[in-house]
């Protein structure tokens, strides 16, 4: 969208903008992979979606999230919840010229400052939701999924030597260390999974999933009550 100057720009558009974080992958993963996977799904419902009317639009993504759960690693960047919900409502506000806008999301973090202002928003009147970039069977957070996803995305940017096995304990045992004291009390890579294994089929198929998944939610447009919309294809992690 933004290569454009603003009298091409179509009102009564469908916006998707993704929302990614800044925040460790473990040893072997980009600071921003939330935010690749989440732009990538974006654009890749958007090319389904070419044919559409009205034209759908994807923005530059939210690159900061609500990350406190990874504050113990150099590198994590986070806004936190409530200057992440301001953010999101600020900027459908701002956006009077579309009809309808997606957040697409790819760091579970966000989901509490996403659902608050969804919900504020949606009572505003606009019409306004959020999509998960969730993959199912995945395991927490940089393990076998999200590297495979990352191989398939920007496979340059994984180092293939600090692919170690990390924490694999159920996340439900882990949880309440994690949230009381962080995630490095549990892993101190940083890995809630075993990204052994991981390869760029997975990869593919996992995107090519959620993908489809997006354009089946805005076919079918049916917000949650905290709304989010999913297709099909969605799942947890």
């Amino acid at each position: 969208m933004v290569d454009q100057p603003w009298p091409d720009v179509h009102q009564g558009a469908l916006i998707l903008v993704p929302v990614g974080s800044c925040e460790q992958h473990g040893p072997h993963l980009p600071l921003d992979s939330d935010t690749c996977i989440a732009e990538h799904v974006a654009h890749h419902a958007a090319h389904a979606l070419s044919d559409l009317d009205p034209v759908v639009y994807v923005t530059p993504a939210i690159t900061f999230g609500a990350s406190g759960e990874h504050a113990g690693f150099p590198g994590t960047l986070s806004v936190g919840t409530e200057a992440l919900t301001l953010l999101l409502c600020e900027l459908a506000r701002s956006a009077w010229w579309c009809s309808r806008m997606v957040f697409v999301n790819g760091h579970g973090g966000n989901v509490q400052g996403l659902t608050a202002a969804v919900r504020l928003l949606r009572s505003e009147g606009r019409d306004v939701a959020w999509f998960a970039c969730s993959s199912e069977g995945a395991d927490a957070h940089a393990g076998r999924a999200e590297t495979s996803m990352m191989r398939a995305l920007a496979p340059r940017r994984v180092r293939e030597d600090g692919r170690g096995s990390g924490v694999t304990t159920p996340i439900a045992e882990l949880m309440p260390r994690l949230v009381a004291e962080g995630v490095r009390a549990v892993s101190p890579s940083g890995v809630l999974g075993d990204p052994r294994g991981a390869g760029v089929e997975e990869g593919c198929r996992r995107l090519e999933r959620m993908g489809r998944s997006l354009v089946a939610a805005i076919y079918e447009w049916r917000p949650s009550r905290v709304g989010r919309v999913q297709g099909p294809s969605a799942g947890e992690e």
